[in-house]
């Protein structure tokens, strides 16, 4: 008998004890709620849905019942999807490949690790868990899995797409074959959140809150409240793992900000490229610049710290035009010109960078929707991310800043975003990242009061009042 055959029958007495596994294989306890989950995933149930917080351990969860399921059952097939190869890759095979190597050597040896793919030795085409993103445009990530076992592991399930698991039902045919679904609720709607409302009659599901979490500290949780607000929907998804309510008062939704991280976009050569440069105002602020090429939001936001000198941060931006490619060079810079801004932007034109002086505080280009531009930029950048064909870095300064803001009314009926004071006074930052994203949109509405390139590359006489 085969060696690795041999160890599978061994292993076989724990399919139905998925934690006495994790023990034994990988000197590991694992926590209530996963112990509760590993327990109902043994009995074979066929649809499990997990809705949970941050940090609580889900990643760790999936990876144990991933390598059990392969390693206790003869022709086993595990597919592992996620709506971003970064969660993939970056995520959840590493987590995998992590307790793998933490296996007793004689165990590991029986498992061939690939890059996206990780197989029995013994039996490649028969034994394995398949690594495959799900999109939209190509829904058939959890199709034709036929196996006597068959487990599909659908991680941050809130952002697949339903034609996704609408394409897994043949895979879902086999008597032996179990769907688990899990991630944090950042949308109302889809089947993940169908799962836990309008389906639970029909699926097992677990709730998991940052508050019931040995692995989440106090302070963490704290930190959040005071953040986002207790009442907010940033708190509700990433907090205490609840899906977000419809009348949330925030600017861009939750959901939006997150399923955008590592979006498979790919970048558009042709697309035109905006830089947005957020200057400096007082002692905590920070000078940021962001770079946007279409629909794709190409690095983190650049932080610049530590100095006010004028100078110094107009150098900062030249080492970055210098530095990047011709072709990726942006056509304009969208210069928050309030303030000390004005003479970073004057400079930058000098040194003939396409500088673009942006006042924030003027009537807004849509004067009848919006009190400022200011407002009208990030409700630009909300509606931006609506389309749901954009893409952000992973960047937890930017995401965390964008899920800040709140608006309200004016006595006129316009939209009004919360100022940087008000944030400060609820405990916040002010949004500098961030800031510097929404300026990217700001070329049109700049345009329709002010005309074309000829018009406003030049220095520029300036009000330098501030106006919340």
């Amino acid at each position: 008998m085969d060696d690795t055959v041999a160890l599978t029958i061994a292993l076989a007495k724990l399919q139905k004890d998925a934690n006495s596994f994790v023990r034994s294989m990988f000197k590991a306890d694992p926590d209530p709620w996963q112990k509760e989950v590993l327990d109902t995933i043994s009995t074979g149930e066929r649809q499990i849905s997990i809705r949970s917080g941050h940090g609580v351990g889900k990643t760790t969860l999936l990876a144990w019942t991933a390598i059990w399921f392969l390693m206790t059952r003869l022709h086993s097939k595990v597919v592992i999807t996620a709506p971003t190869s970064s969660q993939l890759m970056d995520a959840l095979l590493p987590e995998m490949k992590a307790w793998i190597n933490k296996m007793p050597r004689q165990n590991r040896d029986y498992l061939n690790v690939k890059q996206d793919r990780i197989e029995l030795v013994a039996a490649p085409e028969r034994n394995f868990i398949s690594a495959r993103t799900s999109r939209a445009e190509q829904p058939d990530a959890l199709q034709g899995v036929h196996s006597r076992w068959t487990l599909l592991l659908c991680d941050e399930a809130s952002g697949i797409p339903d034609a996704v698991f609408d394409a897994s039902g043949g895979s879902m045919s086999s008597e032996n074959a179990q769907m688990i679904l899990a991630g944090n609720p950042v949308r109302s709607q889809g089947l993940f959140w169908k799962t836990h409302t309008l389906l639970q009659d029909r699926w097992k599901t677990f709730h998991v809150s940052c508050l019931d979490s040995p692995r989440v500290t106090k302070d963490y949780i704290d930190e959040k409240r005071l953040e986002y607000g207790e009442d907010s929907n940033a708190f509700r998804v990433r907090v205490l793992g609840e899906f977000p309510l419809a009348d949330d008062d925030t600017v861009i939704p939750i959901e939006l900000i997150d399923t955008a991280v590592g979006r498979d976009i790919d970048l558009d050569p042709e697309a035109e490229v905006i830089w947005g440069l957020d200057v400096a105002r007082f002692g905590s602020d920070r000078s940021a610049l962001c770079k946007r090429a279409g629909r794709v939001v190409t690095e983190p936001v650049q932080l610049f710290s530590g100095s006010h000198d004028l100078m110094a941060i107009t150098g900062f931006v030249k080492a970055a035009y210098d530095a990047a490619p011709y072709d990726r060079r942006p056509s304009e810079i969208m210069v928050d010109a309030i303030g000390v801004g004005g003479g970073v932007c004057d400079r930058l034109i000098e040194l003939g960078l396409p500088a673009r002086s942006i006042m924030v505080s003027e009537v807004s280009s849509l004067g009848t929707n919006y009190h400022r531009l200011r407002d009208e930029l990030w409700f630009k950048a909300k509606e931006w991310l609506a389309g749901r064909d954009v893409r952000l870095p992973t960047d937890a300064t930017l995401t965390h800043e964008l899920a800040i803001p709140r608006f309200n009314y004016t006595s006129s009926g316009k939209l009004k975003v919360e100022s940087k004071e008000e944030m400060r006074r609820r405990g916040n930052r002010s949004p500098d990242a961030a800031d510097a994203f929404v300026l990217t949109f700001a070329s049109e509405g700049a345009t329709a009061r002010h005309g074309y390139r000829s018009s406003w590359n030049k220095s520029v006489k300036r009000d330098l009042k501030w106006i919340n």
